[in-house]
């Protein structure tokens, strides 16, 4: 799409390539059901209900949620079934969960005996009971627990908690951001998942099986060849994709569903254009967990330029000085991170060949409890 084809909308704008969109979705879909495994796909990149609906549409067994006020939003838009992948302790949030698993499907994630208590007493002072997985620790070196020895210490610890299910065990190597190369990236898939089934093996000796063994990151999953033992996968990014997938060889520049398009309001010198987005358009991320992957905050399409500096509310790009772009002219960026950049917007809007054919509220923008 050149800029004399874009949609004609204000600026900045979120703009979603449906066509793009659904192409994901079917390979992913596809993968999961060579493999049979389940796909539960995690919603904080895309925010929004209609997608959400269209993932289990395509198969999906499910959503993940990374926050409650997520899988609110997803319930109260008719998803049933949902997991949330993060650790819940607060009263006030386990009280809400609580009444979100009287209404849908709810499982929740542990990696400690102390949030396990406060989850327990939760749920049965309300005469309810949830299944639960525990996180484990597969290199990322966030939330979980160590694989082996102390997950089976802490599933004994928790498992005649009244109220509380076991029902799997679950990670993310979200540490694949760090690779260097798509070699490393498979390395770090084949580690996650070598790590999940040996975690199983180690429950198994003390007479539990876990139901679910869930893997998942984007990166990890696009060159994901199955493993024995896992079957469930929680990729999220795929759906969109961005500048990061495509600098660590998980996606194409034409896989790349979510893009940004821009004004032109200032064309100072040949070799700098000022745009009407900032860092409240584009984010700050160059990396993930820290790592700078990216040359500039995004990906200019079908220009010579990179956006090498952001302000809060005007984007700065330096240009190649033959380029040919006016003041009033517009520019497509893909974003660097899709999952961060989605919740800087109200709204996207939806193409199909090139035009506009739908607009979304991005429902669980801010929903950070």
């Amino acid at each position: 799409m050149t800029s004399s084809e874009l949609p004609p909308i204000d600026t900045p704008a979120l703009l979603i390539d449906l066509d793009i969109v659904d192409r994901n979705l079917e390979r992913m879909q596809e993968k999961a059901n060579n493999y049979r495994v389940a796909l539960r796909p995690h919603i904080k990149t895309h925010k929004i209900p209609e997608l959400a609906q269209l993932q289990i549409r395509f198969g999906a067994h499910g959503i993940t949620a990374a926050k409650v006020s997520e899988a609110e939003v997803m319930a109260a838009a008719g998803i049933t079934n949902i997991f949330v992948a993060n650790q819940i302790v607060t009263k006030e949030k386990l009280h809400r969960l609580a009444a979100l698993s009287n209404k849908v499907s709810t499982s929740i994630g542990l990696d400690s005996v102390a949030g396990a208590r406060k989850l327990s007493d939760v749920f049965a002072a309300s005469g309810l009971a949830i299944e639960y997985l525990i996180e484990i620790n597969s290199g990322l070196n966030r939330c979980g627990v160590l694989p082996g020895k102390e997950v089976v210490e802490l599933f004994q610890a928790i498992n005649e908690l009244p109220a509380l299910r076991f029902k799997g065990i679950f990670t993310h190597a979200g540490q694949v951001y760090g690779a260097d190369s798509l070699s490393a990236v498979k390395e770090v898939s084949r580690l996650e998942s070598t790590i999940m089934a040996e975690t199983a093996q180690a429950l198994a000796t003390v007479g539990t099986s876990p139901e679910i063994v869930s893997v998942g990151s984007t990166p990890t999953m696009k060159v994901w060849q199955g493993h024995e033992g896992v079957n469930e996968i929680r990729p999220g990014n795929y759906i969109f994709h961005d500048a990061i997938q495509v600098s660590l060889g998980a996606a194409t520049l034409e896989e790349c569903a979510l893009s940004i398009v821009a004004t032109v309001i200032s064309r100072p010198e040949k070799e700098r254009a000022v745009l009407d987005g900032g860092s409240k358009a584009f984010g700050l991320d160059k990396g993930a967990h820290g790592k700078e992957m990216v040359t500039g905050f995004g990906m200019v399409l079908g220009k010579k330029a990179i956006l090498a500096r952001l302000s809060e509310e005007h984007g700065i790009m330096t240009l190649d000085p033959t380029v040919d772009l006016d003041i009033g002219d517009k520019v497509r960026i893909i974003p660097n991170h899709a999952c961060a950049v989605v919740n800087l917007f109200d709204r996207a809007y939806g193409l199909r060949d090139g035009k506009v054919v739908e607009e979304f509220k991005i429902a669980a923008r801010g929903k950070s409890q």
